[in-house]
């Protein structure tokens, strides 16, 4: 199942929401998802910017990997509204728009598998 995947302030965890339906159907600490693409949509930035309150507009689109450990490589991927325009590694700032692997942690950071 495809899913959306965004990180809730409120509750320190990352909220999982159906892709077809928009409906939070879990939240969790730490999660594996595969076939990964990276949105940041321009509007709810923009509305950040102008508003200088969050609002959920930059999220993981993928679906949840069961099988498999995190790999020896990989890089940091970050996302702040008021210095990007989208997901980037964190050294360096290079934009991510997809991953085949994304790794979210209990601490809200978010990794990505690259290649060797």
């Amino acid at each position: 199942m495809k899913v959306e995947i965004y990180r809730n302030l409120h509750n320190n965890c990352w909220s999982v929401r159906d892709n077809k339906t928009g409906i939070v159907i879990e939240h969790v600490k730490n999660l594996h998802i595969k076939d990964a693409t990276l949105v940041v949509r321009p509007a709810g930035r923009e509305r950040v910017l102008q508003e200088g309150r969050k609002n959920v507009h930059a999220f993981v689109k993928g679906e949840v990997c069961t099988t498999g450990g995190v790999p020896l490589n990989i890089c940091e991927v970050v996302y702040n509204p008021y210095k990007h325009f989208s997901f980037v590694e964190k050294v360096t700032g290079k934009p991510v728009y997809t991953a085949t692997h994304i790794f979210l942690t209990s601490l809200g950071k978010a990794y990505m598998e690259v290649s060797p």
